[in-house]
């Protein structure tokens, strides 16, 4: 990614946070902001409580205490148990992670604690290097976002995050070390990554490298996150436009047919 990205080490008071988000019971975010990029990530607003104004893909926050705070929230009266979910509303294995290793800190932390279920959600191959922490869990799931299998529109859509090609391979890897991977297509851009090819390009790699356990999810149409699209859209992929008119018109019509049309394609592969 061309753009600058402007970097700030801070100090937080907490690391690990209580989460509304289904099926968790905690998240851990090592960084805020995420230099990514990603055009249709909805965590975009979290630019109104970084205090910078730089634009979404334009700022990281290290968290540069983040292991010391958790190490004295795991040592707690109260000891914290449960599922926890890092990397909610960051990449916890964005670029800035290979200097910092602050994920990698967290994990080490967590490996020594058996209370905790850890679940991570990330674009990048860098997890790779964790895998040995990763291996002392009991119980740890590795999910990557791939959106589509194409590096030119990738490339558009997800400027700074490695390509969808070095991301399954990081995921055929962690798969063989025994580790639980999983594939999360999120989300569907209307007339970009939907089309049946697009979806049966990526369905097909996935079952050629093995992994079956699959989830998807709708564009989360936040405004600021439609008017940034709507840019993409524009400039890209103009023929395009008129399907993300349709699906902010009638998302529920969308997302019914988008379920019909992923069923029938994962029974091709099943």
């Amino acid at each position: 990614m061309s753009q600058k990205v402007v970097r700030r080490e801070i100090l937080c008071k907490s690391i690990l946070v209580k989460t509304g988000i289904q099926g968790f019971d905690y998240c851990i975010n090592p960084y805020m902001g995420c230099s990514h990029a990603c055009h249709y990530c909805y965590a975009s607003f979290m630019c109104r409580f970084s205090g910078h104004r730089e634009k979404w893909g334009c700022f990281v926050d290290i968290k540069i205490n983040a292991p010391d705070i958790l190490s004295k929230q795991l040592k707690s009266r109260k000891k914290p148990n449960g599922k926890v979910l890092i990397g909610s509303v960051t990449d916890a294995y964005q670029p800035d992670e290979a200097r910092y290793k602050i994920t990698r800190s967290i994990l080490e932390l967590l490996a020594d604690n058996e209370m905790f279920e850890v679940h991570i959600l990330t674009k990048s191959n860098l997890v790779m290097r964790d895998i040995s922490v990763l291996s002392q869990f009991n119980m740890c799931k590795v999910g990557f976002t791939i959106t589509t299998m194409n590096p030119r529109v990738a490339r558009i859509i997800e400027p700074g995050a490695p390509l969808p090609e070095m991301r399954l391979s990081a995921a055929r890897e962690i798969k063989k070390s025994g580790i639980p991977v999983w594939v999360f297509i999120a989300p569907i851009l209307p007339g970009i990554t939907d089309t049946d090819e697009s979806l049966s390009t990526l369905l097909f790699s996935l079952h050629e490298s093995g992994i079956y356990d699959i989830r998807t999810d709708y564009l989360n149409p936040y405004p600021s996150v439609v008017h940034r699209l709507k840019n993409i859209y524009r400039k890209h992929f103009p023929f395009a436009l008129p399907y993300l008119h349709e699906y902010l018109i009638n998302p529920e019509i969308y997302k019914d047919s988008i379920k019909y049309r992923m069923e029938r394609l994962l029974n091709k592969y099943r």
